[in-house]
């Protein structure tokens, strides 16, 4: 007996089979407010006018922050900028919330801060290698709502190993034991995914599975953004709620729950 709608259904299925789903973005207009926000922000940084084409201005940045210290030093502004945006987390969640809902729960928690990626053509300054979050602090009850600012495929994108290659190589890796992740990463690289994603769709995958990006080798820039959700009331790990996460739909019910006390002074 299943509880869930057909569609549910379908969707939790390709996520417990490949541990990501993409789907268009929820609310296009939250997500095209926060795109030209990014847009406005990079051009007052560099100084440039701001074209009418945010989609080409993105695209074509590499040339104006060639130097990784520069790149750097405009992410961390526009990280900045958003952050202070009080519109900004009510935004992005609405992206993609129906999908969160769905694969996480409707009681949530979400992440304080965000994870900001430029990433030029050729530059391998940020490269992020093979790994899976759950490894180390993350808990592996938590997913990831990736969003592209531009069109992203083939080495723009980022690729996962999907969940039952994830599984299989997992328990190979005792394997390489005295080796590299570059060596683990050859060895498995026919089974990853390039994810291909269009702008205006939305990546929701677990961070069990193993995942990373290699160098741009396309040749107009990536501009993607990462939030963690998790449901509120499954295990932390070291990143706590009130620390690393907000609750942010903590239900009526739960609400009188947790505030309830049993009536005192009687003896039973």
């Amino acid at each position: 007996m299943s509880f869930f709608r057909s569609d549910e259904e379908s969707l939790s299925a390709q996520f417990l089979t490949r541990g990501y789903v993409i789907a268009p973005a929820e609310d296009r207009a939250a997500l095209d407010r926060i795109r030209d926000f990014v847009a406005e922000r990079t051009a007052a940084f560099l100084d440039l006018p701001l074209p009418d084409d945010r989609h080409a201005f993105l695209n074509g940045i590499g040339p104006h922050v060639s130097d990784p210290v520069r790149q750097n030093d405009l992410r961390l502004a526009v990280i900045d900028a958003l952050t202070n945006a009080p519109w900004f987390r009510e935004a992005y969640f609405a992206c993609g919330r129906s999908v969160i809902e769905q694969i996480i729960g409707n009681e949530l928690a979400m992440q304080r801060g965000l994870g900001f990626s430029i990433q030029v053509p050729d530059d391998d300054s940020s490269t992020l290698p093979l790994h899976s979050d759950a490894w180390s602090e993350d808990s592996p009850f938590e997913a990831v709502l990736w969003i592209p600012f531009v069109d992203v495929s083939a080495t723009k994108s980022m690729f996962v190993l999907p969940r039952d290659r994830d599984d299989k190589w997992r328990g190979r890796m005792h394997e390489f034991a005295g080796g590299t992740v570059d060596q683990f990463y050859a060895a498995l690289h026919d089974d990853v995914e390039f994810l291909d994603i269009p702008y205006g769709n939305v990546l929701l995958f677990t961070h069990t599975i193993m995942h990373g990006n290699l160098v741009n080798r396309e040749p107009t820039t990536r501009w993607s953004m990462n939030v963690r959700f998790k449901s509120l009331f499954t295990p932390y790990s070291d990143k706590k709620l009130g620390d690393f996460f907000d609750p942010i739909t903590l239900r009526a019910a739960s609400r009188i729950g947790m505030q309830y006390r049993l009536p005192s002074g009687f003896n039973g």
